[in-house]
């Protein structure tokens, strides 16, 4: 599982690196045909690759359905269906309006879609406002007492918490606004000294400054016609992620040093943190039982990943999430 995980990184890094990179042959057609910097060639090699580990996905979700592994059995969640199912039944039956069923190469760019453009932008974003909150402790010490007041600290995150948490909506908003997913999207230039983390410059505001680029000064999903298709869904994934970990756990850096967190830009077609996030999380729910609830979906999970790679039962767990919540701290 270790190698498969390496593997999907490396492809889904390389296809992001060249999709950035310059092609002489866009600003010289003529030389199209030689290709000159190879990217042609990489790209097909990248795309048969991730054709190959498709196959092999989607093969392992047949032969799991074929065998009932995912009917309800008892268990809720086991009978729930995960977007992959829901493509496949797409692919077979259409959709609901009696649409054409799907293609397998228009599932699987979906798939491409979804992982290149879905994935990668949401963690980036998650790590930078992690960062910026445990370099500002009082915008981290803000945000967790709305959580105790909304969530409480005998409860867990749960979605239907998500739309009584302006403050922690602020913090995700400046979080775009100084670390943009996209970089490379509408060019504006600031009137005023504006670098600094401050989520208060959105609180209060909520219709103001949404995502859907109604705002001129504000467009950290696009707008009109080529505003990110997947802005509710990252709305929602970075939000609840976020809420679930400043929730859940203290953090720390290392080594210490929080006020000197450096917070630098890798700068590419997606824009990251140039130096990763290391820090250790400490649980600080008051029932441990929760925590122990959070580990039975995380065992359930990697049943059901099992279950996908038969031959690769081992480091099934490897995802940096998981590495992360190996390393707790017991208070």
């Amino acid at each position: 599982m270790a190698r498969l995980e390496s593997e999907f990184q490396e492809i889904i890094t390389e296809m992001i690196a060249l999709a950035a990179k310059p092609n002489i042959s866009d600003f010289y057609p003529g030389l199209a045909r030689f290709d000159l910097q190879g990217i042609v060639r990489r790209t097909n090699i990248l795309a048969n690759r991730f054709d190959s580990f498709c196959n092999m996905v989607i093969a392992n979700r047949l032969q799991m359905d074929e065998e009932g592994w995912n009917q309800n059995v008892g268990d809720e969640v086991n009978s729930t269906q995960d977007f992959l199912q829901y493509l496949l039944r797409l692919k077979t039956d259409g959709d609901l309006d009696g649409g054409a069923p799907f293609t397998m190469t228009q599932l699987k760019a979906l798939l491409l879609d979804m992982v290149v453009g879905g994935t990668e932008t949401s963690s980036n974003s998650v790590e930078f406002a992690m960062a910026e909150m445990i370099k500002n402790p009082e915008v981290m010490s803000k945000a967790q007492r709305e959580l105790e007041q909304v969530v409480g600290k005998d409860n867990m995150m749960e979605e239907s918490h998500l739309h009584d948490l302006p403050y922690l909506k602020a913090v995700m908003r400046e979080t775009l606004r100084l670390h943009p997913a996209l970089p490379l999207l509408m060019p504006h230039c600031p009137n005023e000294t504006c670098l600094n983390f401050d989520p208060e410059r959105f609180a209060g505001a909520d219709n103001k400054w949404d995502l859907n680029g109604s705002a001129l000064n504000y467009k950290p999903f696009g707008s009109s016609h080529r505003i990110c298709p997947g802005t509710v869904m990252g709305d929602k994934v970075v939000l609840y992620s976020l809420a679930t970990l400043v929730h859940s756990f203290e953090w720390k850096l290392l080594g210490g040093g929080e006020e000197n967190l450096d917070v630098s830009e890798e700068f590419g077609i997606n824009l990251k943190k140039k130096e990763p996030l290391v820090v250790i999380p400490t649980p600080r729910l008051s029932n441990p039982a929760l925590f122990e609830y959070k580990m039975s979906i995380r065992m359930m999970s990697t049943e059901w990943m099992r279950r996908m790679f038969p031959k690769k039962r081992k480091n099934i767990m490897k995802l940096p999430c998981c590495r992360a919540l190996a390393r707790v701290e017991p208070r």
